[in-house]
């Protein structure tokens, strides 16, 4: 028989049961999270991009952040410039950027920075697709680097894995990207992600407030702080001290033999052109601008070798009837690198394109007679 003053437990001491009522209470509050946290979170973060604005550097992983800078940029401006580092503006401050002479040559603010550092074709592609529903009815200039089709490792074609920029965004599984090895269940979060806001907000929490890592690891780095302490609601001001003003040929970069891999068999053209595929079938007037490629940095067999991909490159716009440009080569003092001018190349850049009588066209909506 029981002790008089036996207490009966229902319950093992390391569980939590719930009752009915409670259970209904629980899941109303999850479901409420899980469809308003991230519509909610937008009134309450403040965000207020003021001019020449780019999404911080460090901020280049959050994809809910960009999609809400898409809404606010397509609300503001008449043209967005969207493309990779170049458009971004690598190695100069926010106010020696592409889209920054762009807005001195219109004298007045109306084209965004869009660009993304560290982006390739194949990630901008499932950016603008997933996170960049916005742009849709507008003016769009991108830019192809390329880049990208220097090598296969550049393309994504080398067998052996290869850990490249923002692999989230990317075809998860087809088509095949031969240097892509994650894991399905890698994968499958990526793309589950892409649907369903809730994960890419609480991805940018992590990404904003806790330094990338996840709860439990930022509590074990920081157990003395205050995890809701560290959510300020400050977002990271855009990044104006990057300007490097020395060229390539004074950083002493040596001329290349680019192993080119040419258009017909390149994963980063094909992923570009559906990405123009996509503006365009969501309604927007599209300008692309190829390049600007330092030119001078290529060996004679490299050089020649791209005046074919060029070539090719143009013919398939002319023959799609897309708007572009490939700029005349920079001097070459105004190249850092490659393919990323400095401030006075950005300048010399738009001036160019305005200039062009496609772009007056498309983008300034003049005749040019």
């Amino acid at each position: 028989m029981k002790e008089a003053n036996e207490v009966t437990t229902p319950f093992s001491s390391n569980n939590v049961r719930l009752s009915g009522r409670e259970w209904i209470v629980a899941v109303v509050l999850c479901s409420a999270l899980l469809c308003l946290g991230q519509s909610l979170w937008g009134h309450i973060e403040k965000f207020d991009p003021g001019t020449d604005y780019r999404l911080p550097y460090e901020l280049g992983n959050d994809y809910w952040l960009y999609s809400r800078y898409c809404r606010w940029a397509c609300s503001k401006y008449d043209t967005l410039v969207v493309g990779d580092s170049v458009v971004w503006g690598h190695y100069v401050s926010s106010d020696n950027t592409l889209s920054h002479y762009f807005n001195q040559q219109a004298g007045r603010e109306c084209f965004a920075n869009l660009g993304v550092d560290g982006f390739h074709p194949a990630a901008l592609g499932g950016l603008l697709k997933y996170y960049g529903r916005a742009i849709t009815g507008k003016k769009v200039i991108i830019q192809f680097n390329p880049l990208w089709m220097t090598s296969l490792k550049h393309d994504l074609q080398t067998a052996k894995e290869f850990h490249f920029n923002h692999p989230k965004l990317v075809p998860q599984f087809f088509p095949k990207i031969p240097c892509y090895k994650d894991s399905f269940s890698k994968r499958f979060s990526a793309a589950v992600e892409r649907y369903i806001p809730f994960f890419s907000w609480t991805s940018h929490l992590r990404i904003v407030y806790f330094e990338n890592m996840a709860l439990p690891n930022w509590t074990l780095e920081h157990p003395y702080r205050n995890p809701l302490g560290a959510v300020t609601l400050k977002l990271p001001v855009s990044d104006n001290n990057l300007q490097e003003n020395v060229s390539w040929m004074e950083k002493g970069i040596a001329q290349e033999n680019f192993q080119w891999v040419i258009p017909a068999q390149s994963l980063q053209w094909r992923f570009f052109r559906q990405t123009i595929e996509l503006l365009r079938a969501r309604n927007n007037a599209v300008f692309v601008v190829v390049g600007p490629f330092n030119e001078h940095m290529l060996k004679p067999d490299s050089y020649k070798t791209y005046q074919k991909i060029k070539s090719e490159i143009e013919t398939w716009l002319r023959r799609n009837n897309i708007a572009y440009c490939v700029p005349d080569v920079l001097p070459s003092k105004l190249y850092r690198d490659a393919s990323h001018p400095l401030g006075p190349g950005y300048a010399m850049l738009a001036e160019q394109l305005f200039e062009n009588e496609s772009f007056k066209l498309t983008i300034l909506n003049e005749s040019g007679d």
